[in-house]
């Protein structure tokens, strides 16, 4: 029996494939050398992809060295099978969700480096400030040799500190002001007769996505910035004023599994942070200073814009915005305190690429979608355009599984993807489970910044600093 390898056409006998961990040619899966039905035939196979994407050099999320690119064109494959998009070898549609990074066989693609960035800014007297967010959590062990799922939130802060962060600080606490926000929009669009379905806006990616391809949605789409948005504006408007602190001596940093968050993050309407780094680039910056994360002691982030509730972690999961919005809206509309035992989100919970369910709160029934992977959603997007939608929210994430299969997150081996990333998302799930405080509304800190300095909800000031215009909000 020989076997052929489907990227490249290298051929080799069963003895020789029993040795090998991947293709020797081009370092492809192993997967991908598969049983020739000819064996007369030894002859190069004809590639079953053709060519790579030739990406922008200034394309603000992904970089690539052609030094190691072996032109098999996986990359575009990904991008037609992940996002629905498929262009010539040139293309200005670049989602920069990071996808191809996660598929591409030879390492050819990678996150635009940013750590350099964050060494110059160390090295000119910089106050460093992190913030992470949620997913990483859950998977930065995965480069370090623990189980995936494994969720490690102190040895995180501390690896941090380690590398020369004096602030460390959590993005579930942006989630939580997301959530405060983006449910009093709900709440409003529902009750004046507003534009429906809303559309969630956490992810950079889909958000680009309706930019390019539904422009004719873009009221459809909230107007808040996303849970790194916010959290590095007020960094450096609210924390920075409360600790008598120059904010321009501050050099805010997000740590992140999302490569589309660098693009995002660049625009002049989300100011705040300045740089981003995912968690792989993150994994490769502790290797080189050679810290030993299984060593780390656990460390807990500064207070003022600390842990979020148990909904803001949730936020890394596909549906995890929607059970958050819920768990707020239920007590805006009705004034009890969200409680499991009369109203559950179950339904929202879950792996396939559409899912829907419906809510009765105050009598009326609500109806929510939850779509992972931009691929899946085109038929809905139709039904918004045609104004037949049955829906009033629709949260949308690029990648599948949320953001625990960010582009910046760790390779998952071939055939494991699922069983990998339900572990990501149950560690997630079992963090908001521990939390005494599962509700953005219930988090003292989300209290004491509307008290000191948005007011309330949807006031002026909030609307200055944590939303967008929605012209803008689409101009990516």
């Amino acid at each position: 029996m020989k076997y052929r390898c489907d990227i490249c056409g290298y051929v080799c006998d069963e003895e020789k494939w029993q040795t090998l961990e991947d293709c020797p040619m081009c370092h492809g899966a192993k997967l991908f050398l598969k049983e020739m039905v000819n064996e007369e035939s030894q002859e190069k196979s004809k590639r079953i992809y053709e060519h790579a994407v030739l990406f922008a050099e200034d394309n603000l999320g992904v970089s690539k060295d052609d030094s190691v690119c072996i032109d098999c064109g996986i990359c575009k494959q990904t991008c037609l099978s992940k996002c629905g998009l498929s262009f010539g070898e040139y293309t200005d549609q670049c989602l920069i969700c990071g996808q191809c990074i996660l598929t591409c066989p030879t390492k050819a693609l990678m996150p635009r480096d940013e750590v350099t960035n964050v060494l110059k800014a160390k090295k000119e007297g910089k106050i460093l400030v992190a913030y992470t967010s949620p997913a990483i959590r859950v998977s930065i062990g995965e480069f370090f040799g623990y189980e995936a799922g494994t969720f490690l939130q102190g040895e995180l802060v501390r690896a941090l500190r380690e590398l020369g962060f004096t602030y460390v600080f959590d993005t579930t606490f942006g989630a939580d002001l997301t959530i405060m926000e983006e449910a009093t929009e709900f709440k409003k669009r529902l009750e004046n007769n507003g534009v429906l379905p809303m559309f969630s806006s956490c992810c950079p990616a889909w958000v680009k996505y309706a930019h390019k391809f539904y422009p004719e949605l873009k009221e459809n789409i909230s107007t808040c910035k996303s849970p790194i948005g916010m959290e590095g504006v007020m960094v450096k408007e609210y924390f920075a004023k409360q600790d008598n602190l120059d904010k321009d001596l501050l050099y805010t940093v997000a740590i992140t599994p999302c490569t589309a968050k660098k693009f995002e993050l660049k625009k002049e309407e989300i100011p705040g942070t300045d740089a981003v780094i995912t968690v792989s680039e993150l994994a490769k910056w502790l290797k080189e200073e050679e810290i030993d994360f299984k060593k780390l002691d656990k460390s807990s982030f500064d207070s003022l814009l600390g842990e979020g509730s148990g909904g803001g972690v949730i936020f890394g999961n596909t549906g995890g915005v929607t059970e958050s919005l819920l768990r707020c809206l239920y007590y805006f509309m009705t004034g009890d305190p969200y409680q499991e035992e009369n109203i559950s989100f179950q339904d929202v919970r879950g792996f396939e690429n559409v899912r829907e369910a419906k809510f009765l709160v105050n009598g009326q029934e609500l109806r929510v979608a939850i779509v992972h992977k931009i691929g899946a959603i085109k038929e809905l997007l139709e039904t918004v355009k045609n104004k037949t939608c049955p829906y009033h929210f629709i949260e949308v994430m690029n990648c599948e599984g949320g953001c625990i299969g960010g582009g910046g997150q760790p390779k998952i081996s071939e055939g494991q993807d699922k069983e990998v990333k339900a572990k990501r998302m149950e560690g997630l799930y079992q963090k908001d489970q521990q939390d005494k405080i599962r509700a953005c509304y219930e988090n003292d800190d989300i209290k004491k910044i509307y008290d000191e300095f948005l007011l309330y909800p949807g006031s002026e000031i909030a609307l200055n600093y944590l939303h967008v215009e929605k012209d803008e909000k689409n101009d990516i």
